[in-house]
């Protein structure tokens, strides 16, 4: 077992009454569960997300934390949090990355693969491209 490391599983859908199709606002949930599988507490800092939607508009979103938190995460521990993002299309993708800093002082960033935000009952709603 590595002594830095971290899985991060997402659950996206579609919010339908937070939606406007007709002004072209399609909002999304998304669930993150963060688990620290590495031997050392680690605690998550900050965030990098890129959203794009399908018809190319690409927005950047960095800050500290996650929903105004930073988690400590003993080796084990999972932290799960929802948040969302809008979209100017019925659909898109999202992907990422957490900084996180180790208690022994070690630094990195664990990626967060491409997930789809899809708007259609029938799409691609909590598919995971790689």
């Amino acid at each position: 077992m590595s002594a830095h490391n971290v899985q991060i599983d997402v659950s996206p859908q579609y919010v339908v009454d937070q939606s406007h199709p007709l002004q072209n606002v399609f909002a999304f949930a998304y669930t993150v569960t963060v688990t620290n599988t590495g031997s050392v507490p680690v605690q998550l800092i900050s965030r990098h997300w890129v959203i794009q939607d399908e018809r190319g508009h690409t927005e950047e979103v960095k800050g500290l934390g996650v929903v105004g938190q930073q988690p400590l995460l003993r080796p084990g521990e999972a932290f799960q949090y929802t948040s969302g993002c809008r979209l100017r299309a019925p659909s898109g993708t999202m992907q990422g990355s957490y900084f996180f800093v180790a208690e022994d002082g070690h630094r990195f960033d664990a990626p967060i693969g491409t997930f789809v935000l899809e708007s259609s009952s029938s799409g691609l709603s909590g598919r995971t491209l790689h």
